[in-house]
């Protein structure tokens, strides 16, 4: 069924998709990330399984409410810079209905309307809902693509505990090199699949988002490892 507010025509597009899912992408590449690099930092401190695994679980917990707090408040100031622009235009319309109308007008005959012609659409626009024309027009905001706070760390808090729990899979074996490695093959898995589905829910290609992917999750584990390799020869 068509979301509403789009055309079928316009379903190919996948502006109205831009806020929940760069949410998600994040999310699931976070949650895959920095679980997994708690837990290769940990066990290259030397820790033990019931240390790797808590560190997991607690990387889960902890990053999932960040992730859905950060969104949550980032998103909330886009909104509110979109709802100071939108009074100011509101205003702006009371005081100077004319000005704003030639406004209008110059900015369609900007996009190749002839002058006559563009006041005509101008005018009809102003008589259909001013206000909408030049926030759509004049700003560029579009209701499907309008930020929206909630959605946003709903499917970053979501997606972050999903990647998450993908590292955790590769905790079992006993042999701990085994379980480093295991750790981070299974991670990697979990970021080629993330890579994957954000480029097909995005509508690019597979190889680029893929590759980016993978490849910052290969830096930050390395450099979790590093670091936590550090702090057992320091004894810490």
């Amino acid at each position: 069924m068509p979301t509403p507010g789009i055309s079928e025509g316009n379903m190919q597009h996948r502006a109205h998709r831009a806020g929940w899912l760069r949410a998600a992408v994040l999310g699931a590449n976070d949650g895959l990330v920095s679980t997994s690099s708690l837990m290769i930092g940990v066990a290259a401190a030397k820790g033990g399984f019931s240390a790797i695994l808590t560190a997991g679980v607690a990387g889960i917990a902890a990053g999932a409410m960040a992730m859905a707090a950060g969104e949550y408040v980032s998103v909330s100031s886009q909104t509110d810079i979109e709802e100071a622009d939108a009074a100011i235009e509101r205003n702006q319309l009371q005081s100077d209905p004319q000005g704003e109308l030639e406004e209008l007008a110059e900015i369609y005959e900007g996009r190749g309307l002839p002058k006559e012609l563009a006041m005509q659409v101008a005018v009809h626009m102003h008589e259909k809902d001013a206000l909408e024309a030049h926030l759509r027009d004049e700003l560029g905001q579009f209701e499907h693509t309008k930020a929206r706070p909630a959605q946003a760390a709903m499917a970053s808090a979501a997606m972050f505990t999903l990647g998450g729990i993908i590292p955790l899979l590769g905790i079992f074996p006993k042999d701990s090199s085994t379980r480093v490695i295991t750790i981070i093959a299974i991670t990697m898995l979990g970021l080629a699949v993330a890579g994957a589905a954000g480029a097909r829910a995005a509508g690019t290609s597979y190889f680029k988002p893929t590759m980016r992917v993978m490849l910052g999750g290969t830096l930050a584990m390395a450099v979790t490892a590093g670091i936590g390799h550090l702090a057992h020869v320091a004894g810490i």
